[in-house]
């Protein structure tokens, strides 16, 4: 029975016993822990940008490759919660092809995808830099294209015609740095706690992997500076579709410093205007 407690007589409010509290967890459906299961498709690319780029985006203990890569995808996630639950999300992933300690990955400093709770999430527990953004997919024949949005700026858009099945893995897995930690109430630039490097590790489990021709275009947004790490050259672009697993690794604790710099990246900061490089080519 529901009480009103303006015509409830006297005495009957202190009586309600509250139903519920939705602040407390209560009983969960049961999964497995571990991989989380997605099913998508989209496109992947990694372009060459210029060396002093990489060398001022990646962070410690990192370790740049030879050749100055960016590796991105953009791609629509049914992400697979439980038996019964999907949630259905673009989503985009910049990072910096490198290593650690030998191991090959990327170093992920960019994150934008639909939906408040698939961002908080990957924030807190792994150190993702995620935001909220919208995304769109439009796709013709073989004529694929889709772009992120944020704060009414398409500030990415890739694009390209589809092409044949090319030979490469369907199966793998692959590895995306972050950095996991709490800013400091006290005194900007430095952490409470300690800071860690975590690292995704995402299986793959494609039906088909097609080639692509196509262009990335990257437009201007003070909230989202990835114009400023300039496509020189594309070095492979590919369609992508099927099953992948998700999940991660807490790698080990790092001196806050390291990351610091970097870490207005995850932020909304017209303010920032960067770190100076010196003389850029021309495009």
């Amino acid at each position: 029975m529901r009480i009103d407690p303006l015509t409830a007589p006297a005495g009957a409010i202190g009586r309600i016993a509250m139903s519920r509290l939705r602040y407390v967890q209560g009983p969960v459906e049961t999964r497995a822990p571990g991989m989380l299961k997605n099913t998508v498709y989209g496109i992947r690319a990694t372009y060459e940008t210029d060396p002093e780029v990489i060398a001022a985006l990646l962070p410690q203990p990192l370790v740049a490759i030879e050749r100055p890569e960016i590796w991105l995808q953009m791609v629509h996630v049914a992400m697979h919660v439980t038996e019964t639950d999907t949630v259905e999300i673009g989503a985009l992933t910049v990072g910096v092809n490198c290593t650690h300690e030998g191991a090959p990955g990327a170093y992920c400093f960019h994150m934008a995808m639909e939906g408040e709770t698939v961002v908080t999430s990957g924030r807190e527990r792994f150190g993702e830099p995620k935001k909220i953004a919208e995304t769109r997919f439009e796709r013709n024949g073989d004529h694929l294209r889709a772009t992120c949005s944020r704060h009414g700026v398409a500030y990415f858009e890739i694009e390209g015609v589809i092409g044949e099945a090319i030979d490469a893995p369907l199966t793998f897995e692959e590895h995306l740095f972050c950095y996991k930690g709490m800013p400091s109430i006290d005194t900007p630039g430095e952490f409470d706690g300690d800071v860690f490097l975590t690292r995704l590790n995402w299986q793959r489990n494609y039906n088909g992997r097609r080639a692509m021709t196509g262009t990335i275009t990257l437009r201007e947004s003070p909230y989202d500076p990835l114009a400023d790490i300039p496509v020189r050259r594309l070095i492979d672009m590919e369609y992508v579709e099927g099953g992948t697993a998700t999940g991660g690794t807490l790698l080990r604790k790092v001196p806050g410093e390291w990351i610091a710099p970097h870490w207005v990246g995850r932020h909304d900061d017209p303010r920032n205007t960067g770190l100076e490089l010196g003389a850029r080519k021309a495009a």
